[in-house]
């Protein structure tokens, strides 16, 4: 192994990383508290600094490098990071820097039109914008791999390896096995879970959270929470991450699940083996991404246990509103399942729908058989069609997520992916530990259960790999489907 050669790649990817701290620090501080009047002169300087560090990625001299590094014998680690770099510099070779420079910009403007059209609920401001990012977007996947379908090239962007034909399968069997779950839910008695709409002011909701993050074990040591209108999260490095939440003054249950979300990928960005930082091997698969969000969400944070931990403080806080709430009332009123408008608030079982419907939207849009002219009615239709409600508005319907605007087509699928992936972890982490007994004051047995078996590995194995490494098989999405029949006929006494 030349040590030389790996020593002028460590200095490469320290530069290369340096101009992606300041992207992102600057797309963190524009989401949340840089004044909109000052996007303009950002916007340009940011698109700028993108096409400098695309210069960087595509240095013919690193391309040299690479492949002759490709050649040397090499130890596990830099092997995978030789490959997935070789695989960023070939993509990134075949985009022009300034048409690259174009699109940074288009995204950033994009996300500030969409913003001030979700306050306005009305698509007809973004939807010009949202076709001249598919423009783009179709064509760099056909600059990238001109053989296959653009959104082909999208989907493996977000999760190594996975086509239209694994995702068509996939939700196939979804829609078989929850559609007729569903409908047996909504022929049972009818929970009452009016009170998590009653009036929960903005501030003592922000008291709450600092509780959640105590159990959570979210510190501000490695951790920062701030406030946009859609929540994210941001790993600067592993001891610089930073989450934001949003407020809705008339769903409790909103921002609670929005924050454990983004702090089981925090704790993702937090638990990545120290010695990857600031590499290819931090760029961790959206799916097994998602599995970390969305298992700290819903297995976890959805335990009554869980709830026990944060509900008397809740209580304290909201006595007006909840003073008369059982634990056993509250714990049932987060689990369920009926149809919604709102993906981030949308229940567990549900939610897989909420996926489907954008994924089958953007299929049809890469394909050529949608326009994003009046894709608001089409967008309405599928919600009439797959969860029968009707959408009253743009803010509550195709503006509700800030995904499209940034660029983002392929990325939605691997939630259901995360969603079914953090299942059979889940299966496997019971056989190890006991769940409930691991949830107390805070859930560390079980953050570290994961940092040690998922998270510290970044992407050092494709998900595949890691999950097979891990749970001793590769992805099965039944343990899904057994997850969610056994846990929602036993709520509504369904056997």
């Amino acid at each position: 192994m030349n040590k030389d050669k790996l020593e002028l790649l460590k200095n490469w990817e320290f530069k290369y990383s340096a101009y992606g701290l300041t992207l992102n620090t600057c797309y963190f501080d524009d989401e949340t508290i840089a004044p909109k009047n000052g996007q303009d002169y950002r916007y340009a300087r940011l698109a700028f600094m993108a096409g400098e560090r695309h210069k960087i990625a595509t240095d013919p001299e690193v391309g040299k490098l690479l492949k002759e590094l490709k050649d040397d014998d090499l130890d596990e680690v830099n092997k995978r990071k030789v490959s997935l770099l070789i695989k960023n510099f070939e993509d990134m070779s075949k985009i022009p820097q300034k048409e690259f420079e174009e699109y940074t910009a288009l995204t950033l403007k994009s996300s500030a039109v969409w913003q001030e059209a979700k306050k306005r609920a009305d698509y007809s401001l973004f939807a010009p914008y949202l076709a001249d990012l598919i423009a783009y977007q179709k064509r760099f996947a056909a600059y990238r791999n001109p053989q296959i379908a653009p959104y082909d090239v999208l989907l493996d962007d977000y999760e190594e390896g996975m086509t239209m034909a694994d995702y068509d399968q996939f939700f196939e069997l979804l829609k078989k096995e929850i559609v007729p779950l569903l409908h047996d839910v909504q022929k049972a008695k009818a929970i009452d879970d009016s009170f998590l709409y009653l009036y929960y002011p903005r501030q003592k909701q922000l008291l709450l959270m600092e509780k959640i993050k105590d159990v959570l074990g979210f510190d501000a040591s490695w951790g920062y929470m701030g406030e946009s209108m859609h929540p994210f999260t941001c790993g600067f490095s592993q001891d610089d991450v930073r989450v934001t939440n949003a407020y809705d003054e008339h769903n409790i249950a909103a921002a609670i699940y929005s924050l454990v979300h983004e702090v089981g990928h925090a704790y993702y960005e937090h638990q990545i083996d120290k010695d990857y930082a600031g590499t290819v091997l931090k760029n961790v698969s959206s799916g097994m991404h998602e599995s970390q969000s969305r298992l700290l969400e819903n297995y976890i944070g959805r335990r009554k246990k869980f709830i026990a931990s944060f509900y008397p403080e809740l209580v304290k806080i909201f006595p007006e509103n909840l003073g008369d709430v059982s634990l056993e009332a509250f714990w049932a009123a987060v689990n369920v399942a009926k149809p919604s408008l709102i993906r981030t608030d949308a229940d567990e079982l549900t939610y897989p729908l909420h996926i489907l419907i954008r994924y089958e939207i953007e299929k049809r849009l890469f394909n050529g058989e949608l326009d994003t002219k009046d894709l608001n009615k089409a967008w309405n239709a599928y919600y009439k069609e797959y969860l029968g409600i009707e959408v009253p508005d743009d803010a509550r319907g195709i503006l509700q997520d800030i995904h499209w605007s940034q660029g983002d087509f392929g990325y939605f699928p691997t939630y259901a992916l995360g969603s079914a992936v953090a299942a059979q972890i889940v299966h496997k982490m019971a056989e190890d530990i006991d769940i409930d007994d691991s949830i107390d004051s805070h859930i560390s047995k079980i953050t570290d259960y994961l940092g040690k078996h998922i998270q510290h590995y970044g992407a050092l194995y494709p998900l595949q790999e890691l999950l097979e490494k891990t749970s001793g098989e590769k992805f099965n999405p039944q343990y899904y489907i057994d997850y969610l029949k056994t846990k929602y006929r036993k709520l509504y006494n369904l056997d």
